[in-house]
């Protein structure tokens, strides 16, 4: 059985950067859509980051221009560049992948979750 298997994060300071990572655990899938949210204590997990099937990105206005989300095809993995980090961008990060075996249907996952944590 597939899963997501979630690295990086950690305790960055202010205007400092980190990489996500999200790599599917069978290299022969395919990835159709991905996302990355973040939940922060005690608010709603949120979409930061995406890229579509056609491959359109898109980001929340808070992120704009201070994240950037990509995809490694031959390594089956996506990554969230975070740079200008914000105190505000504290929460726990997870990636949402749309996978496939190709030829059959595709199924969302979720990665475990990682922390980010932004100190002032």
């Amino acid at each position: 059985q597939v899963h997501l298997v979630q690295s990086g994060g950690g305790l960055v300071q202010a205007g400092g950067s980190l990489t996500l990572s999200c790599a599917a655990s069978i290299r022969t899938f395919c990835i159709h859509t991905i996302g990355w949210y973040r939940q922060a204590p005690g608010k709603q997990r949120e979409l930061v980051a995406g890229i579509t099937s056609d491959g359109s990105r898109d980001y929340a206005d808070a992120v704009k221009g201070r994240f950037i989300v990509s995809r490694d095809n031959t390594k089956n993995t996506v990554y969230l560049y975070m740079t200008s980090l914000k105190p505000e961008d504290t929460a726990v990060y997870y990636c949402n992948l749309e996978l496939s075996d190709c030829d059959g249907p595709r199924l969302w996952y979720w990665g475990q979750g990682t922390q980010v944590t932004v100190s002032s």
